[in-house]
Protein backbone atom coordinates (compact mmCIF):
# COMPACT_ATOMS: atom_id res chain seq x y z
CA UNK A 1 0.00 0.00 0.00
CA UNK A 2 0.95 3.22 -0.88
CA UNK A 3 1.39 6.74 1.22
CA UNK A 4 -0.78 8.02 -1.31
CA UNK A 5 -3.59 5.25 -1.05
CA UNK A 6 -3.26 6.21 3.14
CA UNK A 7 -3.69 9.77 2.69
CA UNK A 8 -6.74 8.50 0.64
CA UNK A 9 -8.22 6.44 3.64
CA UNK A 10 -7.77 9.23 6.16
CA UNK A 11 -9.60 11.73 3.38
CA UNK A 12 -12.60 9.38 2.93
CA UNK A 13 -12.69 8.28 6.32
CA UNK A 14 -13.56 11.98 7.90
CA UNK A 15 -13.54 10.26 11.00
CA UNK A 16 -11.17 8.04 13.00
CA UNK A 17 -11.53 5.96 16.27
CA UNK A 18 -9.13 7.74 18.73
CA UNK A 19 -7.55 5.31 21.68
CA UNK A 20 -6.36 6.66 25.07
CA UNK A 21 -5.68 4.33 27.72
CA UNK A 22 -6.78 4.79 31.36
CA UNK A 23 -4.75 2.45 33.87
CA UNK A 24 -4.88 -0.91 32.19
CA UNK A 25 -7.72 0.22 30.04
CA UNK A 26 -8.14 1.45 26.74
CA UNK A 27 -10.62 4.05 26.27
CA UNK A 28 -12.25 4.71 22.58
CA UNK A 29 -13.94 7.40 20.84
CA UNK A 30 -14.96 8.76 17.91
CA UNK A 31 -12.98 12.24 16.38
CA UNK A 32 -12.44 14.12 13.62
CA UNK A 33 -8.74 14.99 13.16
CA UNK A 34 -6.99 16.40 10.57
CA UNK A 35 -3.76 14.89 8.95
CA UNK A 36 -1.23 18.46 8.86
CA UNK A 37 2.06 17.62 8.17
CA UNK A 38 3.48 14.56 10.43
CA UNK A 39 0.44 16.04 13.00
CA UNK A 40 -2.98 14.64 13.21
CA UNK A 41 -5.21 17.76 15.02
CA UNK A 42 -8.12 17.37 16.77
CA UNK A 43 -10.24 19.63 18.84
CA UNK A 44 -11.60 18.66 22.20
CA UNK A 45 -13.32 20.51 24.95
CA UNK A 46 -11.92 21.48 28.37
CA UNK A 47 -13.56 19.03 30.51
CA UNK A 48 -12.75 16.02 28.06
CA UNK A 49 -10.81 12.90 29.87
CA UNK A 50 -9.49 12.24 26.99
CA UNK A 51 -6.93 15.47 28.31
CA UNK A 52 -6.10 13.95 31.89
CA UNK A 53 -5.89 10.31 29.92
CA UNK A 54 -3.30 11.92 27.47
CA UNK A 55 -1.12 14.03 30.62
CA UNK A 56 -1.16 10.54 32.03
CA UNK A 57 -0.46 8.85 29.44
CA UNK A 58 0.68 10.21 25.71
CA UNK A 59 0.39 7.18 24.29
CA UNK A 60 -2.36 7.48 21.11
CA UNK A 61 -3.53 5.70 18.39
CA UNK A 62 -6.41 6.67 15.70
CA UNK A 63 -7.77 4.13 13.29
CA UNK A 64 -9.44 5.02 9.93
CA UNK A 65 -11.71 2.97 8.20
CA UNK A 66 -13.11 4.19 4.65
CA UNK A 67 -15.61 2.97 2.79
CA UNK A 68 -14.10 -0.07 1.04
CA UNK A 69 -12.98 -1.16 4.34
CA UNK A 70 -9.46 -0.59 3.96
CA UNK A 71 -7.73 0.75 6.95
CA UNK A 72 -4.83 2.75 8.64
CA UNK A 73 -3.69 2.84 12.21
CA UNK A 74 -1.74 6.13 13.35
CA UNK A 75 0.20 5.66 16.30
CA UNK A 76 2.01 9.07 18.36
CA UNK A 77 2.25 11.08 21.15
CA UNK A 78 -0.45 13.12 22.23
CA UNK A 79 -0.10 16.71 23.69
CA UNK A 80 -2.51 19.26 24.81
CA UNK A 81 -2.49 22.42 23.10
CA UNK A 82 -2.95 26.21 22.62
CA UNK A 83 -1.47 26.90 19.29
CA UNK A 84 -3.64 29.21 17.59
CA UNK A 85 -2.03 28.83 14.21
CA UNK A 86 -2.97 25.14 14.14
CA UNK A 87 -6.30 25.64 15.63
CA UNK A 88 -6.94 28.17 12.30
CA UNK A 89 -5.72 25.18 10.54
CA UNK A 90 -7.98 22.23 11.63
CA UNK A 91 -10.66 25.63 11.84
CA UNK A 92 -10.53 25.72 8.02
CA UNK A 93 -10.45 22.00 7.12
CA UNK A 94 -13.03 20.53 9.79
CA UNK A 95 -16.27 22.31 9.29
CA UNK A 96 -18.02 20.45 11.94
CA UNK A 97 -16.15 22.14 14.57
CA UNK A 98 -18.63 25.16 14.25
CA UNK A 99 -21.07 23.62 16.05
CA UNK A 100 -19.10 23.11 19.33
CA UNK A 101 -16.72 25.91 19.40
CA UNK A 102 -17.17 30.07 18.16
CA UNK A 103 -14.06 30.44 16.48
CA UNK A 104 -10.52 28.85 16.77
CA UNK A 105 -9.49 31.34 19.92
CA UNK A 106 -12.68 29.85 21.90
CA UNK A 107 -11.81 29.48 25.48
CA UNK A 108 -13.65 26.13 24.92
CA UNK A 109 -11.69 24.62 21.98
CA UNK A 110 -8.50 23.05 23.24
CA UNK A 111 -5.90 21.74 20.84
CA UNK A 112 -4.81 18.03 20.73
CA UNK A 113 -1.67 17.07 19.04
CA UNK A 114 -0.74 13.60 17.96
CA UNK A 115 2.88 13.50 16.56
CA UNK A 116 2.67 10.60 14.36
CA UNK A 117 5.38 7.68 15.16
CA UNK A 118 4.12 4.61 13.49
CA UNK A 119 1.15 3.83 10.49
CA UNK A 120 -0.04 0.39 9.59
CA UNK A 121 -2.59 -0.05 6.89
CA UNK A 122 -4.27 -2.62 4.83
CA UNK A 123 -6.80 -3.29 2.40
CA UNK A 124 -9.52 -6.02 2.45
CA UNK A 125 -7.07 -8.30 0.27
CA UNK A 126 -4.08 -8.55 2.48
CA UNK A 127 -3.88 -10.86 4.98
CA UNK A 128 -1.95 -8.15 7.36
CA UNK A 129 -1.27 -4.87 7.73
CA UNK A 130 2.00 -2.61 6.11
CA UNK A 131 4.21 -0.79 7.87
CA UNK A 132 4.25 2.95 5.94
CA UNK A 133 5.87 5.64 5.95
CA UNK A 134 4.24 9.26 5.01
CA UNK A 135 6.47 11.78 6.13
CA UNK A 136 10.08 11.42 5.59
Amino acid sequence: MTKDEVFDIISDAGYAILGTVEGDQPKVRPMAPYLHENQLLTALVPNARTISQIKKNPNVEACFVDRKMCFCRVSGKGKISNDLNKKQILWDNVPNLRQYFSEPADPNFTLLEIDITNVEAMNPYQTEPEKIKLFN
